[in-house]
C-alpha cells in the first residue's frame, strides 16, 4: 500500500504528504466499488481508526528539479508550487474536510545509506501508518515546517516539526 509520496518525491511510498500543494497519491482499496467513487481510499486502521477517501481537483502547478552528483546519482530533488484542492471524507459518517490548494516544498535528501530525509514546509498533509514512528493512524495537516526521514525499509519516522497542525482524523 503507498500513502502519497509528497506526496511526491519520497519514491512514491505512501504519504499524502498531500503537500497541499503537492498531491499524488497512491493506495489500494479493498473495496473497488468504494474506491471507485474516490481518488484514494484508505482502509481503516491505516490513516485514521476508520475508512478514510480523498479526492483530488485541480492541476497540480509544480516546478520539480533533481539535482545529482559528479557521476550522475541523485543526491537531492526539490518540488514547489501549488498543488490541488484535497477533499477527505469519513466513510462511515460521510462527514467531509475541504482543504484549498496551497503551496508548498519538498526537499528530498538521498542519503548514503538509501534512506532519505524530507523537509517539507507550507502547507502538507502527513500520513502516518501503524507501521511508522510514530505509530499511526494519523492524517494530520501541518502548515509550517516538517521533517522526517524514510528508511530503506519504507517506515517514516518523524523527526521535527513547528507551525500549526491539525488532527484531520478528529475533525472527522
Amino acid at each position: 500500500m503507498h500513502k502519497l509520496a509528497t506526496v511526491c518525491g519520497v519514491g512514491k511510498r505512501r504519504w499524502v504528504v498531500a503537500a497541499l500543494a503537492s498531491t499524488t497519491v497512491f493506495a489500494v482499496s479493498t473495496n473497488a466499488a468504494i474506491a471507485a467513487e474516490h481518488d484514494v481510499v484508505f482502509p481503516a486502521g491505516t490513516a485514521c481508526d476508520f475508512d478514510l477517501a480523498i479526492d483530488i481537483a485541480g492541476g497540480d502547478q509544480r516546478v520539480e528539479r533533481t539535482f545529482v552528483d559528479a557521476n550522475g546519482n541523485p543526491v537531492r530533488t526539490l518540488s514547489a508550487g501549488v498543488g490541488s484542492q484535497l477533499t477527505f471524507t469519513n466513510l462511515s459518517t460521510n462527514a467531509t474536510i475541504a482543504l484549498p490548494a496551497n503551496g508548498a516544498v519538498t526537499n528530498t535528501l538521498f542519503n548514503a545509506d538509501g534512506s532519505q530525509t524530507v523537509t517539507l514546509t507550507g502547507h502538507n498533509v502527513l500520513i502516518l501508518f501503524p507501521t511508522d514512528v510514530p505509530a499511526g493512524p494519523s492524517t494530520t495537516l501541518y502548515v509550517g515546517r516538517v521533517v522526517f526521514t524514510v528508511g530503506v525499509d519504507g517506515v517514516f519516522t518523524l523527526k521535527s516539526t513547528s507551525g500549526t497542525s491539525t488532527d484531520i482524523c478528529a475533525a472527522l
